[in-house]
């Protein structure tokens, strides 16, 4: 009986594996592509330098090769890493506390992707705002902002994805059956604009230390607190929620698109 257990764990644990994989890598790949234009918009709006001599409407697409390349193995990674440990830990815990097993589990899978994210995201908006590349990008300037990246996108997940779960729970329960993959992708759009809204000024800090013009041994100096007053000193709290619009817009967008395609993807991989 144990051993038939364990032999069907293991293949749910693959079928779990494979399907994260190919779901989260598709859905990261077309929203990231398709939406491009917009972060670009976002990125420039949050540069130090000024939206104009960012770039304004110009070259919306620069920057994109790294977000190609990047883009699969960052949203599988999370993918694969969140339902694994939302797997191993739903079953230990009590159903009340599912809210704290989606957040852990999300916070967990951040910090993680973060590996492949943040060298991406350095090149990607460096390219965006149009600075100039001196030399090769070595390995402490592709890790640049490892750390406010993960300060804003632990906080974003830890409010994305249980609110994402807990409308789609609170919709099949009124609809009396499972949720179709647009209904989840709606429940995405929702929870992920309410997470960019609160966000917003983690993002402006973690751009601004990705953008900094700073020697790259000076860049520990960068402290997301210090970035955040200097913003707000200067800019006031139209420059904490600077590009606000663009990221709620993207991110709603995006949600809608991402978890749309994650969702369809699980149902025809029948997981």
């Amino acid at each position: 009986m144990e051993t038939h257990e364990s032999e069907q764990l293991l293949v749910n644990t693959r079928s779990l594996f494979i399907t994260s994989l190919i779901s989260g890598g598709l859905a990261g790949t077309f929203v990231d592509i398709a939406l491009f234009p917009i972060d670009t918009l976002k990125t420039r709006l949050q540069s130090e330098h000024g939206f104009l001599r960012s770039g304004g409407f110009a070259k919306l697409y620069k920057g994109i090769t790294p977000v190609i390349l990047g883009s699969a193995p960052t949203a599988a990674l999370f993918f694969v890493t969140y339902e694994s440990i939302k797997m191993l830990l739903v079953q230990r815990v009590p159903m009340e506390y599912s809210p704290f097993v989606h957040m852990g589990a999300a916070s967990f899978a951040e910090t993680v992707s973060c590996l492949i994210r943040v060298p991406v995201e350095v090149v990607k908006q460096r390219r965006q705002a149009l600075l100039p590349e001196h030399g090769k990008f070595n390995l402490r300037l592709l890790y640049r902002g490892y750390w406010s990246t993960v300060l804003r996108d632990m906080p974003f997940s830890l409010i994305q994805f249980p609110i994402w779960e807990y409308f789609k729970v609170a919709w099949a329960n009124y609809v009396q059956r499972e949720i179709f993959p647009v209904e989840g992708a709606i429940c995405g759009a929702f929870a992920g604009s309410i997470a960019a809204a609160v966000t917003t000024p983690l993002d402006v800090a973690k751009t601004r230390i990705m953008l900094s013009n700073r020697s790259t041994s000076k860049a520990a100096d960068l402290k997301v607190f210090r970035v955040l007053t200097t913003v707000y000193r200067t800019s006031g709290v139209g420059g904490l929620f600077a590009g606000i619009v663009p990221r709620v817009t993207w991110i709603s967008i995006g949600g809608f698109i991402f978890f749309g395609v994650y969702e369809k993807s699980k149902s025809l991989l029948h997981l």
